[in-house]
């Protein structure tokens, strides 16, 4: 903020500003003391101020926080989610990410964790630096416990997107809260492969195809969407077995057994699904009738 005014920066900043900055905006230390004495600013943090007239708000809260936590701060967790609009109320402690080589301790109203983050993880908006929208949704959701499943899915239906989500996810395995983040997020994938199933059964209907049957059982396992005449498995595919080693290996055992007992399969995701609806529905139907074909 170098050049800018001791006006502009507290219009910028909800009236908020840090000691360091007013004195490269050209205030002197016993200016800034001054203004203390007259009560013209009052501390919020060691350091950082809130200038009369300014209503103490949670835009303040937010911007205290980070500006006392210095450089290389990142506002992170609910107050992150509530900065970029993805949550409707902001937390009573606002969750602050530093550089591993720094770790102020905590303050009243102000949670520190000490930890790197990638530089798709952070975003700038409005003046604060936050987490990216996929990490904060994740960490959002851990932060709000049992309510966070809600989170989660308003972000992945309205923001976020589920590979990104995945990514997210995948750069900080082993930070605190990543194992919760994980069962989350392998139940939202669940969520959404049964959504996208719904949108393939819709598609199927609209296109008058005929001899498909849901949760059709074959092997021993239940198939998605079958045609039992023509031996063709459908597969809808949530990312939550991306994210398994356990469930990733279920998932060949059950592909291998259809594949043995002389079923063809196709498999599909949400964004197959919702992108190349027509594509989809030509290789079923293809694959349909090389099917009938062959057991002529």
């Amino acid at each position: 903020m170098a050049g800018m005014s001791i006006d502009s920066i507290l219009a910028r900043q909800a009236g908020v500003i840090g000691r360091d900055q007013a004195i490269r905006a050209g205030l002197s230390r016993d200016a800034v003391d001054h203004r203390l004495r007259l009560r013209r600013w009052r501390p919020l943090h060691p350091r950082v101020y809130l200038a009369s007239g300014h209503r103490y708000d949670d835009e303040v809260r937010i911007r205290a926080a980070a500006l006392w936590a210095g450089e290389g701060a990142v506002v992170c967790g609910v107050a992150a989610a509530w900065w970029q609009g993805m949550a409707e109320r902001p937390p009573a402690t606002v969750a602050v990410t530093v550089p591993r080589q720094r770790y102020p301790r905590g303050r009243p109203g102000v949670n520190v964790r000490s930890r790197e983050l990638a530089a798709e993880d952070v975003l700038e908006r409005r003046g604060v630096i936050v987490t990216a929208q996929p990490l904060t949704a994740l960490e959002a959701a851990v932060e709000l416990g049992d309510r966070g499943s809600l989170l989660l899915d308003r972000a992945l239906q309205r923001s976020v997107a589920f590979p990104a989500m995945y990514q997210a996810y995948c750069r900080n395995l082993g930070s605190h809260g990543s194992a919760s983040a994980g069962r989350m997020l392998a139940a939202a994938a669940d969520r959404s492969a049964s959504v996208a199933e719904r949108q393939l059964v819709a598609m199927l209907r609209e296109s008058g195809a005929t001899g498909w049957h849901r949760a059709f059982p074959a092997a021993g396992y239940l198939i998605d969407v079958a045609f039992p005449a023509s031996r063709v498995a459908i597969e809808v595919d949530g990312w939550a077995w991306h994210m398994d080693a356990e469930r990733s290996q279920a998932d060949m055992r059950r592909m291998n057994a259809l594949a043995r007992n002389g079923w063809r399969i196709l498999r599909y995701t949400w964004h197959d699904l919702s992108n190349r609806p027509r594509a989809v529905l030509a290789e079923i139907a293809h694959e349909v009738a090389r099917g009938l074909g062959a057991a002529r």
